[in-house]
C-alpha cells in the first residue's frame, strides 16, 4: 500500500487584499470600446472578466464579464453580448491571450454590423475602465502533506483560495493553479494534480469549489491509508 508522502517543497499559502482604482478613461460607443480594450493595461482587463468573482464568491456561478453587460444593456446589441458572454476564460493562461479574443470578437462584429458604430451610450451610462490592484501576502500557514494541506484549505479564507486557483494562474502566467503545481512537483502525482486542474473555477462559487478540492484529496488521501 503506497504511503503518504512528505513534500519535497513545502506549499506556503499566501492571500490577498484587494483595492479597485479609476484610470479616467471611458467609452460610449463600441469603436471607443475597443480602441480602450486595445490600451488599458492587463489589470483593467481582468477586473472587467473577474470582478463579479471578486465580489460575489457565494453567489452563482457563471458570472458575466462587464464588457457583455455593458453591450447588451446599454448598447442594445444583445448579439454581441452574447458573443461575448461566451468567451471562456478558463481557457485562456495570460491576460493577453484574453484580451485578443475580446478584441477579436467585438472588432469581427463591428465589421459585419457597421451600423452598431452609430449607437452612443446615454451621459452617465459610459463604460469607464477601472483597474483591479492586488496585495499579496503570505499567511502563516505553511503545509508539508496532503492532511495538512487538506486542514489548512477547511479554514483558509477565500482570498487565499482566489488567490492561488485565479490570480496566480492568469495574472501570473502560470500553465496551472498553484494547488496543483505544487501537488504535481512536490508529490510527482499527476493524477490527483489533474483532477483539481481539470475544475472549472468559473462554474463554481468559491466555497463550492473549496468543497470540492477537500472531497478530491481526502478520497486520494483514503487510497493512501488503504481505506478507498
Amino acid at each position: 500500500m503506497p504511503e503518504l508522502k512528505k513534500a519535497k517543497e513545502p506549499f506556503r499559502f499566501y492571500t490577498r487584499l484587494h483595492l479597485s482604482g479609476l484610470t479616467g478613461l471611458r467609452a460610449s460607443t463600441l469603436n471607443q470600446l475597443l480602441v480602450l480594450i486595445k490600451e488599458v493595461p492587463g489589470s483593467c482587463i481582468y477586473h472587467h472578466t473577474h470582478r463579479f468573482l471578486q465580489q460575489h464568491q457565494y453567489l452563482s456561478p457563471e458570472p458575466p464579464n462587464d464588457f457583455a453587460y455593458w453591450v447588451t444593456e446599454v448598447l442594445g446589441e444583445d448579439e454581441l453580448g452574447e458573443k461575448l458572454a461566451s468567451v471562456d476564460t478558463i481557457q485562456f493562461n495570460t491576460i493577453r491571450a484574453l484580451r485578443e479574443r475580446i478584441i477579436e470578437t467585438i472588432d469581427s462584429y463591428l465589421k459585419n454590423s457597421p451600423l452598431a458604430k452609430m449607437k452612443f451610450s446615454h451621459e452617465g451610462d459610459e463604460f469607464y475602465f477601472i483597474k483591479s490592484v492586488s496585495f499579496v501576502l503570505p499567511t502563516n500557514y505553511v503545509v508539508y502533506d496532503l492532511n495538512e494541506f487538506v486542514d489548512v484549505l477547511t479554514k483558509i479564507t477565500i482570498d487565499s483560495i482566489y488567490f492561488h486557483i485565479f490570480e496566480a494562474r492568469l495574472r501570473l502566467e502560470k500553465a496551472n493553479n498553484d494547488f496543483s503545481n505544487w501537488i504535481e512537483s512536490s508529490f510527482g502525482d499527476k493524477e490527483l494534480a489533474d483532477s483539481i486542474n481539470k475544475l472549472d473555477p468559473y462554474t463554481y462559487t468559491i466555497e463550492d469549489l473549496r468543497k470540492t478540492m477537500i472531497r478530491i484529496i481526502k478520497r486520494k488521501i483514503a487510497r493512501y491509508d488503504g481505506k478507498g
